[in-house]
């Protein structure tokens, strides 16, 4: 079960500590391979939420897949989540992590939905608009491909939605015709 408030707190004694050790960078990468690896393998979550599996299998299934990819001190908090029985929060915690980071770097996310895979220079011409039209420092832009979308673009960002799909449009010219607001100005 999501539990934001737990994760945000867990996220920023781990901040709080990487900082006071001059770790924070290399903690962010280790959150953000962990937060990978939990988008990549649902089986991991599930092994991670699974009340059947043991703590001690859970860790050591924890520390197989982390050890040597990940710094000491992630290594240890990961240990210290399975202990405490909190390692079902570990994937909400990566967010809360990266998510507290962030804020505190001035860094926005910024994900592109396109029909097609986008070149490095419509990218970095996207990064350019959005950091000049909002005044942010730095933009980290994510893009994903979905063939739904027919043609155009999704840019989300700060929990706003700037849709110029094809696929939005359609949608909209077929809410116009169900309402059958031509049929009247014909007659």
């Amino acid at each position: 079960m999501s539990n934001p408030r737990l994760a945000d707190r867990y996220a920023k004694s781990l901040i709080d500590l990487s900082t006071e050790r001059n770790q924070l960078d290399a903690v962010r990468a280790d959150m953000q391979y962990i937060q990978a690896l939990c988008k990549g393998s649902r089986d991991f979550v599930n092994v991670l939420r699974s009340p059947i599996i043991k703590a001690d299998q859970k860790e050591k299934m924890l520390v197989a897949v982390i050890s040597g990819k990940v710094s000491d001190l992630t290594a240890v908090f990961s240990n210290l989540l399975v202990r405490k029985g909190r390692e079902s929060d570990l994937p909400e915690i990566a967010n809360a992590f990266i998510n507290q980071y962030n804020a505190l770097k001035g860094i926005h996310q910024v994900k592109l939905t396109s029909a097609v895979p986008v070149s490095e220079e419509l990218k970095n011409s996207i990064k350019e608009r959005v950091q000049k039209a909002n005044d942010f420092i730095t933009v980290e832009l994510e893009t994903v491909v979905d063939q739904k979308l027919i043609g155009g673009f999704v840019l989300e960002f700060n929990n706003k939605q700037i849709d110029a799909s094809i696929a939005n449009d359609l949608r909209e010219i077929k809410k116009q015709f169900l309402q059958n607001q031509f049929v009247a100005n014909i007659r």
